[in-house]
Formats: structure tokens, C-alpha cells, sequence
């Protein structure tokens, strides 16, 4: 079945001559007849009475045209939908980001970048660190917005993909506070008494991060592991209600440590810098995703 059997065999009811309907499809009569012989051959009845002038339907035909009429209603007004959501997409900016990224800086940051650019069509998908990689090579999204530290490698290759500094953050180790206002699990804690440790599991990049800390701190360090979550936010409920001392992004307990709920855990010594970057495939993007990373690149080149 082609969808031009269906043209033919309704522009064949309209004239009811095969020599009209071939002039307006286009075509030849011998090749118009062909495509209408195939029609009736794919359906299994012939559509038409051609021993009488001008033909008619038979009864199959008639049964058939309603069904002609409403499968190239659908599929017409099909295209129609995919090309409007093809526009859509066209110029919809996509990205992955972390989830501690997408609650705090993307709202600052892509607030910031429209205030160049004016109002952005943006998709914006939270997940954990090895999902949004996995979105950016399968091209499920235009870029990834990832934290990275320079003990941690990002696993996206360089030859296929490239990246721009967007941000600046840094993991601080945060408590709850005691009666006095002091860390309740203060670093670096004692052998005796290790401190109760709120971490990252799994493939978080800030987990692995800070274990590469606590490594090079070796024995001057004593922790109990007492919890364990992919997800920021929950670390930070888990510090305040007093539970251990966790690494958190600074961006993301400003106003707890305004508060006085949350309170640095040890000196500058404990932290661990962050940079922000935007990862995108060297594949073409979409035209409003290239205008976007162009804008971007320009200002990192200008502020360097």
C-alpha cells in the first residue's frame, strides 16, 4: 500500500476519467492505470465498474472511500502535528544536569544567560551523574551540566565531545551545630570518637571526589559511615536534623549556614573545589542549541 494509490483512487472518484486524474496526479494515463490496478490488487476488489461511461464505484469502492478519506485525514493531519513538535524541538534547548546543579544554579545561571539573550525554550532533565552522561552520548539531550574536580574524570571522551566552564562551586564538610554554635561533628574527629559520616554512594562525582580527600588524609581523619544516598539534597536534611557531618555544595546550603541550621564542619583545609561545566557533543546541534553554545564560548573567551 502507497499513500499515492490512496491520491489516485480519490482523485479517481472526483473525475471519474482515468485521462483527467492522471493529468491532475501528474503522471501518465498507462502509469495512472497501473496504480490504480495495483490498489485493487493490494485490496483484493476492483474499485471501479469500467464498462460504464463515465466508470463508477462498485460496491467494494464505495465501502472503501470512507476509509480512503479518513486514513489521509490522519496521516495529513499526523505530519502536520510532528512538524510542529520537529519546530518545537528545532528550538527547544535540551540538557541533563545533576540533580543538586538542576535545584540551585541552573534556575540562577540560565536566568542569567537570557538576561543576554532574552527568554529561552528550555527542557531541563535531573538525574544522577552516569544518566546524564549516558543522555549526552545517545544524544538524548543538547548538553550535560556536570560538576567536575580535578581528582575526578568525567568519562566522555575528548575527541567526541567538548566542555566550557560555566560556574565555580566547592564541597564544604557541614554539621549540624551544638548548644554553644559549634560543629556537633567537628573535623577531624578522634579515634575513640569518629565522627558520624552522611556520603555519596554509587557514581556521584562529588562522592568520588570526596573520597579522594579522605584518602589523602589518611589517619588524620576518623569517620563512621552511618548513611549513604545519591542525592544532595537528602545529605543536607540528614546534616541538619544533626545526623553527621556531610560534603555539600556551598551553592546549596548558603541559606542554611545563614540560618545557623548548618555550620562548616572544619577549616578551608577540608574543602574541595568544584567547577562547573557544560558538556556538548562535537556533532552539529540543532541551530538554537549552536546559537546558544556560541554565545556562551564568546563570553568564556572574552572573560579569559
Amino acid at each position: 500500500m502507497e499513500v499515492k494509490w490512496l491520491l489516485d483512487f480519490l482523485s479517481l472518484v472526483d473525475t471519474r476519467n482515468f485521462s483527467r486524474s492522471a493529468d491532475d496526479r501528474a503522471t501518465t494515463q498507462p502509469a495512472f492505470s497501473r496504480r490504480i490496478k495495483a490498489l485493487e490488487e493490494w485490496l483484493g476488489a476492483p474499485m471501479f465498474d469500467r464498462s460504464k461511461q463515465p466508470i463508477e464505484l462498485t460496491e467494494a469502492g464505495r465501502r472503501f472511500k470512507p476509509v480512503a478519506d479518513e486514513v489521509l485525514r490522519r496521516l495529513f493531519q499526523s505530519r502536520e502535528e510532528i512538524q510542529r513538535i520537529g519546530q518545537r524541538t528545532e528550538s527547544t534547548i535540551t540538557f541533563a544536569a545533576t540533580h543538586s546543579l538542576s535545584l540551585v544554579f541552573f534556575p540562577n545561571w540560565i536566568r542569567g544567560v537570557e538576561k543576554e539573550l532574552g527568554q529561552l525554550r528550555t527542557r531541563l532533565d535531573s538525574k544522577q551523574i552516569r544518566n546524564c552522561v549516558q543522555s549526552l552520548v545517545r544524544g538524548e539531550c543538547n548538553f550535560a551540566l556536570l560538576p567536575t574536580h580535578t581528582s575526578v574524570e568525567v568519562e566522555l571522551s575528548e575527541e567526541e565531545f567538548i566542555s566550557l566552564p560555566v560556574g565555580l562551586d566547592r564541597l564544604v564538610p557541614v554539621s549540624a551545630p551544638d548548644e554553644t554554635g559549634a560543629p556537633r561533628h567537628a573535623l577531624p574527629g578522634t579515634q575513640k570518637a569518629p565522627l558520624d559520616y552522611l556520603s555519596y554512594f554509587g557514581s556521584a562525582v562529588s562522592g568520588r571526589a570526596v573520597e579522594v580527600l579522605l584518602r589523602e588524609k589518611g589517619n588524620e581523619i576518623h569517620l563512621r559511615r552511618v548513611f549513604e544516598t545519591h542525592l544532595a539534597g537528602v545529605l543536607k536534611s540528614m546534616a541538619v536534623e544533626g545526623r553527621g557531618v556531610a560534603w555539600l555544595p556551598q551553592s546549596e546550603v548558603v541559606t542554611e549556614l545563614e540560618a545557623g541550621s548548618l555550620v562548616y564542619a572544619g577549616d578551608n583545609s577540608w574543602n574541595i573545589a568544584s567547577e562547573i561545566r557544560l558538556f556538548r557533543s562535537r556533532d552539529p546541534l540543532p541551530n538554537t542549541a549552536e546559537a546558544f553554545w556560541k554565545y556562551l564560548d564568546d563570553a568564556a573567551s572574552a572573560s579569559s
